[in-house]
């Protein structure tokens, strides 16, 4: 019998609605689910924004894009940290598919934990 994920418990409350889950956009997270690429990442809905991480625990890698709600039931999608709008598209799908589009190559299965700090450099 296999274990379950923190990943994987974390998009099953979030797609059960569980009652100790985060709140989200149904639509936008199902989209997202149904990506093979975001669904191994680590989901965070919040202030209307469906963000993905490659880690569990904060703090947060914040290096990957991410997918807004915008006006009139269409979606940005958005670079790390809203570093530029990569698009706005009509449905969840297409956001779900223009944030795949736009992952980094070496973005594999989320670990578990918090996203190691920057080294910074010492003494001043």
């Amino acid at each position: 019998m296999s274990t379950e994920t923190v990943v994987e418990k974390t998009w099953r409350m979030l797609l059960e609605r569980h009652p100790e889950a985060r709140r989200g956009d149904p639509e936008m997270m199902e989209a997202a689910f149904a990506e093979p690429r975001l669904r191994q990442l680590f989901p965070f809905p919040s202030h209307g924004c469906l963000t993905f991480h490659r880690n569990t625990e904060f703090p947060w890698s914040n290096d990957l894009p991410f997918i807004a709600g915008a006006p009139e039931g269409s979606f940005w999608v958005y670079s790390a940290r809203y570093g530029e709008r990569l698009g706005v598209v009509a449905t969840a799908q297409d956001a779900a598919a223009l944030v795949v589009a736009h992952l980094p190559s070496d973005c594999g299965p989320a670990v578990d934990g918090p996203w190691p700090e920057p080294d910074h450099p010492s003494g001043s």
